[in-house]
This record gives C-alpha cells, structure tokens and sequence, in this order.
C-alpha cells in the first residue's frame, strides 16, 4: 500500500506518517482490527498524532473473498455413489430457504412438500428458484431411480429421469442435513445397483398393525428401499380381509381400507407393495375353513398345510383369492409361493399319495411325476397374476429340475435356501438364465424365536460379508451371472409369534435392514468400518 504525501515532511510528521503506514500494512491480510465494540479501529501513533490529521485517508483495501476447504461426499445411508467436490458453503436450511418445483415438473409437487416439511422450511411451488432455494426437477437420460444433485452458490438443483431418482436425492438432502447440518458442494451423480430392494414381514404367523407397517415404510423409504411384501397367507391366519371367502380371514386382520391407505402411502414414497398368497402349502387358514380340500395321504392321514391339487375345487378357491388381490394391489409382482409342498418331502410321493400321481399322468402323460403336477400348479398360478398384468414371484424350492413339467421361465425365483426337498445350488437357476431375488436365509432372515438354527441376523455381517452375489451359505456366485439378480429382501418370519413385540421387531431388524440397503445400493466392500456406520445410522434416522 503507498500514501501520497503532499508537501515535503519531517521530524515527527515523517515519523507518523511512516508508523501509520506501517500500521495499516500489518493488517492488510485480513479484516481490519476492531475495538471492544466491535467497530473497527486505526492502529500505530497515526491514531492520536495531531500531525496526521492533514494527511488524507488511504485508499481502502478489500477484504479477501471468503475460502472453504474441498467439500466431501454427504454422510448418508445408503453412500452416494459418485460425488464431485467443489468449495462453497454448501446449503443448509434457514429462514431463507425453500422447496421449489421446476415448470413442467409438477408432478413432483409431493416430493417437494414432503421435503418442505421434513427441513420445516418453506414449500414455494412451481416458481423459479431463488438465492438458497431447492429445486426439483424431472429430466435427463440416466437410468431408471437415478439422480442428479448439484450444490453451487448456497442453492441445490435435483433432477433425474423419473419421479423415483428425484425423490432419492430429496433422501440424500434429508440425510446430509441430519448427519452434518449441510448439503456439501459439489455435483452427486447416484443410481441403485439393483431395481429390486425390500423388506418383507409375515403378517400371517403374527399381526402387525397398519400403523406399525406404515412406520417401516416411512423408515426404508429413507433407505431408498423399493419393495414391500406381505406375506398375509399361511397355516397360522389369513390376515386381510376377502370379499370372494370371508370365511377364511382370521379374527386379527387387515381391512381393505387400511391395505389402501397403506398401499397409497407405499406409492407416495416410490415403493411397491408386493401381496403374497402361498400355494399349495402354507394354507392352513384356508383348510381350516375348507377341510374338504386338505391333502390327506394313502391312510387318510391329512398334511398340515397342503392342500389337494388333484381336485378341481382347490384350484378355484387359490385362483379366487390371487384375483382378488391383484386388483386390491396395483403393483407389478404377485407371489405365488410354492415352497415346502408336504407331498414331496415323503420317499415315495405316488405311494403316499396316489391321487397326485393319477393326476400327473391324466395331465402330463405316462411317467409323469408328483413333483410335475406340482410344477405345472405353480405355472397356471403364476399364469393367473400374468393375466391380471402381474409378474410372478416363487420360492426357489418350487423349481425342480429334471421332470416333464419346467417352471416357466419368467417367473422370478426368489432364492432363500439350498436345504429344502428340490433345492439347487443357485447357480443351477441362474446357469438356466432364470432372474433370481436374493434372501439369503443365514444372512437375510429374521425368525422369531430363532427355531430350526435359525439365528437373528447382524447388521455388522450384513454388511461385512454379504453381497447380491452371495446367494446361498458364504460363497458367492460367479461375477457374470451377476446381471440376473434382481436385487434383495430382508424377511422377517414369525415362526415364533410371541418371541418378539411389534416394536422389539422394529429394534431388532432396524440395524440389518439399514445395511442390507446399503449392500444393494452400492454392492462393492464399503470404505467406512461397522462403528462409523453404526453410529451414522443412528444420526440419519433422526
């Protein structure tokens, strides 16, 4: 910095002249110096020498523009996938902030409203944005459930192909605030690894109410989860109510009402909700109110569960109920079961079981088998939800190799064990070119009262062991059949309905289920050790 001076100067006029200058340099890196008022103060012996008084004022300097270190990815769960640091402030929510809708996307009003209220911050509407503003908007080629989030300047742009990606990314605004108080600048590009991503609970063994399943809903939607299925049908009750057999609805159910406003919420948060109705086991509820219908042996000795398909009748009432729930459901999946049929874990199930042989060979012809006929029930079961525009879902012990009958191939297999009678390896199913869903029974299954060795899954080996790939046991499936799993689902079973409360269940699963999201989001070895995640979880759930 130089001072003009006017004139020639000496003695003490030189002298202060020379420490004011001095002075002011000193201060020249930053703000200038403030007195205990906080009004900022001149410095040196120019501040009280009379003989300075007819200098004139130095030519100001400017404050230097604030810095901010490289941003960092969002703390969030599960991790974005790509982030692009930048410096800024970042955005943070404030009396100036807001939700805004960008022209042309006002079909995510909702989203917007629902984030609006989530940062309690205010909800603009379709306008432009302004300084500190949020703003969503529909657009781009990416892929399906993928998003954009730029953060510049103290303002957030999202954007993505579909009203889902979007909606992520308001996920990923809600975490990062609650994690660090900021969305980071920079540019997040995200997109799941896998379409299918979920939670399933029995509600058949045990009830669970509307309210505590709208809770898990609220709660995985935050996990970018997409999938929630109702297993309603089994030995143990039938839980949601039936217009075409009340007969068999157990006293503890669901309303038709209260499935609605579920199924509306589900879809609000951009998750579908996947009905199951097991055959041709599982339906004690129903032959309860049906005896005629239950599969009974040589001896006249009836299986729990399994119902007769060799009679006509059986496959009316099974048909009545998976019409009726496909239109109660809007969703695109409709599980059919087929798992653990009793007259296949017998020796000699022509033997026990003459009149399924009979019908084999009246089917099938000559030297066609029990397990055919089973598998040719599951084909026309999953032949019903097709004709009601549904895709079918079936447990992988449903699928036998080797027979007259094949499964048909567009049913999903839904993989949770290599132990049950008809079990393959999965890559068997996968070597077919069959789409499989992973449930992975040592990693994936909550059972209530831990029965049959079971024990309750950990978040830690979710998350430090288990990926897609890892289908069955420990092992992992080859790397190239990794395009035909669809994805994953965390299932709680109720074998046991007393072991557990509603809410020690929702304690229970909150921790794997946060790592089973993370698993299937992003499927490589995750860069934060279990403690840092752990304790993460706890400050995104808020």
């Amino acid at each position: 910095m130089r001072y003009l001076i006017r004139g020639r100067r000496t003695g003490p006029v030189l002298m202060a002249a020379v420490l004011a200058t001095a002075g002011v340099a000193a201060c020249s890196n930053g703000a200038p110096d403030a007195g205990a008022g906080g009004t900022p103060t001149p410095t040196g012996s120019a501040a009280s020498s009379p003989a300075t008084s007819a200098a004139p004022s130095p030519t100001p300097t400017p404050t230097p523009t604030r810095t901010y270190p490289l941003s960092t990815a969002p703390r969030t769960i599960p991790a974005v996938q790509v982030h692009r640091p930048a410096r800024g402030p970042g955005w943070s929510p404030g009396p100036a902030a807001g939700i805004v809708v960008a022209a042309g996307s006002e079909a995510l009003t909702d989203e917007g409203k629902l984030l609006a209220g989530e940062l309690k911050v205010a909800f603009r509407g379709t306008v432009a944005a302004g300084p500190h503003d949020i703003e969503l908007a529909l657009g781009g080629s990416g892929a399906p459930e993928s998003y954009t989030l730029t953060a510049t300047g103290g303002n957030v742009r999202i954007t993505g192909p579909d009203q889902a990606g979007v909606f992520y990314g308001t996920r990923t605004v809600k975490q990062a605030v609650r994690s660090a108080g900021v969305v980071p600048e920079g540019v997040i590009r995200d997109r799941p690894a896998k379409p299918q991503r979920g939670l399933q609970v029995d509600i058949a063994r045990k009830f669970f109410t509307a309210g505590w399943i709208e809770a898990r809903l609220r709660e995985i939607a935050d996990l970018k989860l997409n999938q929630f299925e109702l297993h309603f049908a089994d030995d143990q009750g039938f839980r949601i109510a039936s217009d075409s057999h009340p007969e068999i609805v157990s006293a503890e159910h669901l309303t038709k009402a209260e499935v609605r406003r579920i199924i509306a919420l589900a879809a609000s948060l951009h998750i579908t909700v996947v009905p199951e109705v097991d055959s041709p086991g599982h339906l004690g509820a129903v032959l309860r109110a049906h005896p005629d219908l239950q599969l009974r042996n040589v001896q006249g000795v009836p299986r729990q569960g399994a119902i007769d398909i060799s009679k006509p009748e059986s496959a009316g009432i099974v048909d009545d109920l998976l019409r009726e729930y496909a239109a109660l459901f809007p969703g695109g999946w409709f599980h059919v079961g087929a798992d653990e049929y009793q007259a296949l874990t017998v020796r000699d199930p022509a033997a026990s079981y003459p009149q399924l042989a009979s019908a084999a060979t009246a089917k099938y012809g000559a030297g066609a088998s029990v397990a055919d006929l089973a598998e040719g029930w599951l084909n026309d079961r999953a032949a019903v939800v097709r004709g009601a525009g549904k895709t079918a879902k079936a447990w992988n012990d449903g699928f036998f190799r080797g027979g007259r009958v094949s499964a048909d191939r567009r049913i999903e297999v839904e993989y949770w064990t290599g132990t049950e009678i008809g079990a393959r390896p999965p890559s068997e199913y996968l070597a077919e070119g069959r789409k499989v869903v992973n449930l992975n029974d040592k990693y994936l299954y909550y059972v209530l009262g831990e029965p049959n060795q079971f024990k309750y899954p950990t978040g830690r080996a979710i998350y430090e062991e288990w990926t897609p790939r890892v289908l069955r046991g420990t092992t992992p499936v080859a790397a190239g059949y990794d395009p035909l799993i669809l994805g994953g689902r965390f299932a709680v079973w109720c074998d046991r309905a007393t072991a557990q409360t509603q809410t020690q269940v929702a304690a229970g699963i909150r921790l794997p289920v946060t790592a089973t999201a993370q698993k299937l989001w992003d499927a490589r070895r995750p860069t934060m050790d279990w403690p840092t995640f752990r304790a993460l979880a706890a400050e995104v759930r808020g």
